[in-house]
């Protein structure tokens, strides 16, 4: 009977065709929107997942998200350090300043200062030169990306040049040599990131009485970090997050003062609708249009629940065809752009939702069809 099942439903190959182009396209747009959506999200918190070695993030207490940098004045820094199950807490500063290009115009960065002694809280992947090259007079560390495109040389043919160690730059009217070249993971402003040394990058921002944007913490051996976390609150009135706390709450404000979590909900909703329409009625006309070999079985002693399986069947298997073109499609998508502008990520959680999905369009198809067999007649066979 499964073979029949089968038989029947490739034998129209303009409504097997129609119900699979609808699986593979709503199995498309939902995954491709989603994994956008995902990858998007990932980088509003690029820089908490780069900066890997603290365990808690301390800082003002309205701060909410990690782009929002409300300064500490540093004595902050030493409360810090007092607190119980510290083993140590270093100084962050991170800000947009100004850079002037070579031709004149100017580029707003993100400028990361490190603690000058441990320069923790670095990039993950050097490309060209050493981390502990920042500890040369007025060095500094670009990204790869910003290095190519928003800070590269543009000469007047418009070729670009990008950035390469040994080459200056302007950092509100102060001189920075770059002395390497690293990589990390694109942020959701997606401006250019420079790495220099804390003392250095409160020289390069205007002058503030408050320039300390975080303290990062690292606890000792077997601590509680929650619990470290309250103790930092009670003793000095700052904020406190772990790391995956702090990524939590950036996401949290972003899917609740931003409109990307509606404008990408509507395209996933719409997949899914797309589908269900064109799955649904296509696969329904074709059930009825193979009404009468369904009344042949049933005529010949076939009973309901044995063809309600051969529907059941004929629907699992264009819903897994469909759902493994439409992933194929959205997963070389991603191949496509990963070296791109466009946020993509595809997590296996997210094809556990889709191929929920795509389930849930071929069981609702599933069951238009059902209920025209389970009240079918079977002397519909002998009728002319």
């Amino acid at each position: 009977m499964s073979f029949i099942a089968l038989k029947m439903l490739v034998g129209d190959r303009a409504k097997y065709l129609g119900i699979l182009m609808g699986l593979t396209f709503a199995s498309l747009l939902i995954t491709q929107q989603a994994a956008i959506f995902v990858g998007l999200m990932s980088r509003t918190f690029g820089f908490l997942s780069d900066t890997s070695l603290p365990d808690i993030w301390v800082m003002d207490e309205k701060v909410e998200f990690i782009d929002d940098v409300k300064p500490l004045q540093e004595t902050e820094l030493y409360r810090v350090r007092g607190v119980r199950g510290v083993e140590w807490a270093v100084p962050l500063y991170k800000g947009l300043l100004r850079a002037r290009l070579d031709n004149g115009n100017f580029q707003m960065c993100n400028v990361i200062g490190l603690d000058d002694t441990t320069l923790i809280g670095g990039p993950p992947t050097m490309v060209e030169g050493t981390l502990a090259n920042l500890r040369r007079s007025d060095s500094v560390i670009v990204d790869e990306v910003g290095a190519a495109d928003k800070l590269a040389r543009r000469w007047p043919d418009g070729r670009r040049v990008p950035l390469k160690v040994g080459d200056t730059l302007e950092l509100n009217d102060h001189r920075a040599v770059v002395v390497g070249i690293c990589r990390v993971t694109r942020t959701f402003q997606s401006q250019p990131i420079i790495y220099t040394t804390y003392a250095r990058a409160t020289t390069f921002a205007p002058r503030e009485r408050k320039l300390l944007s975080f303290i990062c913490v690292k606890a000792k051996p077997r601590e509680n970090l929650q619990a470290l976390c309250d103790s930092i609150r009670r003793t000095t009135g700052l904020a406190a997050y772990s790391r995956e706390q702090f990524e939590e709450i950036t996401v949290q404000y972003f899917m609740k003062y931003t409109g990307i979590p509606i404008n990408f909900g509507i395209s996933v909703l719409l997949g899914f609708i797309v589908g269900t329409a064109i799955a649904g009625q296509t696969f329904y006309n074709f059930t009825l249009d193979n009404l009468r070999y369904f009344g042949t079985l049933k005529a010949m002693g076939a009973a309901n629940a044995k063809l309600l399986g051969m529907i059941v069947l004929q629907a699992l298997t264009v819903g897994a065809i469909g759902y493994g073109l439409g992933v194929g499609a959205a997963s070389l998508f991603g191949a496509v752009t990963k070296n791109t502008e466009l946020a993509f990520r595809l997590p296996w959680q997210l094809l556990a939702l889709s191929g929920g999905a795509v389930l849930l369009i071929c069981v609702g198809s599933a069951l238009m069809s059902i209920w025209k067999v389970v009240k079918l007649e079977p002397a519909i066979v002998f009728r002319s």
